[in-house]
């Protein structure tokens, strides 16, 4: 398989494009910042420098040729603004929707937040109201959008502590919980391949089901 991660540089990103590698698949990796190139190579990945804020859908589709699948991994990060919401987790998972339809890449993963199906608490702030609000556009356009094949992914509280390969994956509502950052990307990997899940929304937290078992148990 042939995967491309947008925001390769990602902490799950990484841990990703690591697995996809060392399990023989070819990993392409968008990052902005041309510093974290080398940090991608390391995983096995091949680096493409690329701006989800600035780049259209035409010049992005051209990065996608002979892709089989897509993962949205960007984010605008913790300190960044309300407006960053807006343009990275919101608009560049449409961009990425619009250049994989160009590119003839029907499977798409969107690694989402818990959360987004309800108002946002306001005692966080705004720039978290704008990331949860930003997180839901995207899924209902990906959601939406029949040009995909698309599954979205929504981790609980992440930590890095080591995976154990034990989760819960099943649809919402699950309640809060936490998940390790490296049972995120192995449940990332484990989803590309099961076409199944396609049109599906998971939530994912520790758990007690091993990993296979529970992506087999979707169908």
């Amino acid at each position: 398989m042939d995967v491309v991660i947008a925001g390769g540089h990602g902490q799950i990103a990484l841990r990703l494009s690591t697995l996809l590698t060392g399990q023989g698949h070819t990993v392409r990796s968008i990052v902005r910042n041309p510093d974290h190139v080398d940090d991608v190579a390391a995983t096995g990945a091949s680096p493409v420098v690329a701006d989800l804020e600035t780049i259209s859908a035409a010049d992005l589709a051209g990065h996608l040729t002979g892709a089989d699948a897509v993962v949205f991994a960007a984010g605008a990060g913790p300190d960044s603004g309300v407006a960053r919401k807006e343009t990275v987790d919101r608009d560049g998972a449409t961009l990425l929707a619009d250049a994989a339809a160009a590119a003839g890449v029907r499977r798409y993963l969107l690694v989402s937040s818990p959360g987004v199906d309800a108002e946002p608490d306001p005692e966080r702030g705004e720039v978290w109201a704008a990331y949860i609000r930003a997180k839901k556009a995207a899924e209902d356009a990906i959601r939406a959008d029949t040009r995909l094949d698309a599954t979205i992914l929504r981790p609980g509280k992440l930590t890095n502590d080591p995976g154990t390969g034990r989760v819960t994956l099943a649809p919402p509502p699950v309640e809060y919980g936490e998940v390790t950052r490296d049972d995120s990307a192995a449940a990332v990997a484990a989803l590309l391949v099961a076409p199944g899940t396609a049109g599906t929304t998971l939530e994912l937290r520790s758990g007690e089901t091993e990993l296979g078992d529970a992506v087999t148990a979707l169908g």
